[in-house]
């Protein structure tokens, strides 16, 4: 996972992303990725996975 925190409060699930981060160019060099959970992810304690791309045009 690469510039995501996320926080569980009950039910709820909070997902923070720093906008201005970048890790460079997507694998098709067409965007660039900001944030990602490099997949699903399974939260920690529960059924519920997760799946988070953040990019912008490069």
């Amino acid at each position: 996972m690469k510039n995501i925190d996320m926080n569980i409060e009950g039910n709820i699930l909070t997902i923070k992303i720093d906008l201005t981060k970048d890790f460079g160019p997507s694998s098709s060099g067409k965007s660039i990725t900001i944030a990602t959970t490099e997949g699903n992810y399974a939260i920690p304690g529960r059924e519920e996975k997760v799946g988070v791309n953040v990019y912008k045009k490069k």
